[in-house]
């Protein structure tokens, strides 16, 4: 039977939108079609980047998606408050959505549920088969085993004030805050004189968060602040996954061609995903052949590649969780934060020089050295570390 369509993507998050973008404008004959169970592309999501982590080409093609943007921002620690003068830029869902469906128009399906899938099919809940050249999934995170990971989990909340908050740029890490027995910091991003987004986030070993005292938290945190709180707008929460160690291979075993967090393509250390996301659409749009046999081994050798560059950040994020204890995990990070403007850049960026790595590593370390050995060398089971 002719196929339908040249690919089918599952879910229409940022993975799967970034690539259906990019088709749209360098393939534009191919056949395309976004599926997805909600309402709304993008569910309810802020997805943010730093100015280093794009070319110029690529902030170029995202600017449209691209809601909020400010020249610097501040982190806070017990013994550190610092201002860092790199851009900062921010994708709400409201304007991912937006932008989706303006480009797309019937090339996106939302409220259509998938019941099954294969490498050239879908069946919708509704009973319909949809046929294609090659499917991907982009349907988000999935646990597995081959990983051993932490989480990033928080609430957020975005709030219209009665007063302006003063706020001249985001607050990407407010550690000088109780602990509440791991890394815990507030993230604020301000999107008006009267409007904030306020994270409450943790670094923890599961997912799960009390979600009833993270919003406790985001109040009494603004009160702090004299940020006078009068209507909640929305509310979001989220778990990312970081990465401490795993099996490349095992993961990948078997799995079908996918994209974004499914695929495990996201930063391991901030669980930052836009980045990977936009250099995965650029590669997949420049190819021709989109069949099974040729989209599954690309996708696979371009994971591959990120997986073996960030073997550094898994190691630094075993320190971080294994050989810090749970209250004192922010003098990790506020040591980190300072060291050198441009070290910082490459760090979000993924792209640390040797001498990047060396400077990190060198000087007494804010964990014990043998617990900080310790980790170096073992996954969370008490097995040497494959990395």
């Amino acid at each position: 039977m002719t196929s339908q369509y040249d690919l089918l993507l599952l879910g229409a998050g940022l993975a799967n939108g970034l690539l259906a973008l990019r088709l749209k404008a360098l393939q534009p004959q191919l056949r395309v079609l976004v599926l997805d169970a909600h309402a709304h592309a993008g569910g309810n999501h802020t997805w943010c980047f730093h100015e280093e982590d794009l070319s110029a080409a690529q902030h170029q093609w995202i600017a449209p998606l691209v809601a909020h943007r400010w020249p610097h921002y501040e982190v806070r620690f017990p013994a550190l408050t610092r201002q860092l003068n790199s851009g900062y830029f921010c994708v709400t869902s409201a304007r991912f959505d937006e932008v989706l469906r303006a480009t797309l128009g019937d090339a996106l399906r939302l409220n259509h549920t998938v019941a099954s899938s294969g490498p050239d099919h879908v069946q919708l809940a509704s009973g319909e088969v949809l046929r294609a050249r090659a499917v991907i999934d982009g349907r988000g995170y999935q646990p597995d085993a081959a990983l051993q990971i932490g989480f990033q989990s928080f609430v957020g909340q975005e709030w219209r004030l009665s007063q302006p908050h003063q706020l001249e740029g985001p607050i990407l890490m407010d550690a000088a805050v109780d602990q509440q027995g791991g890394y815990r910091f507030v993230y604020t991003l301000p999107l008006s004189p009267t409007r904030l987004l306020i994270e409450d986030t943790h670094y923890i070993n599961d997912a799960s968060l009390a979600t009833a005292q993270a919003r406790q938290n985001i109040c009494d945190y603004a009160t702090r602040q004299g940020w006078q709180l009068e209507s909640l707008l929305r509310e979001e929460r989220g778990a990312l996954p970081i990465t401490l160690a795993g099996d490349f291979d095992r993961f990948w075993h078997h799995r079908a061609p996918c994209v974004g967090l499914r695929a495990g393509l996201f930063h391991p250390t901030t669980g930052y995903s836009l980045p990977l996301a936009a250099t995965l659409a650029d590669a997949l749009a420049a190819e021709a052949d989109f069949s099974p046999e040729a989209l599954a081994p690309r996708i696979h050798r371009f994971a591959q590649a990120a997986w073996r560059k960030q073997g550094f950040f898994r190691m630094l994020n075993r320190m971080l969780f294994l050989a810090a204890e749970g209250d004192r995990r922010w003098r990790v990070m506020q040591r980190f934060y300072g060291l050198p403007e441009g070290l910082i850049a490459r760090f979000y960026a993924g792209r640390l020089t040797l001498a990047d790595r060396a400077r990190i590593l060198s000087g007494k370390p804010p964990v014990p050295v043998l617990a900080a050995l310790q980790a170096i060398l073992t996954h969370p089971s008490g097995r040497r570390a494959s990395r």
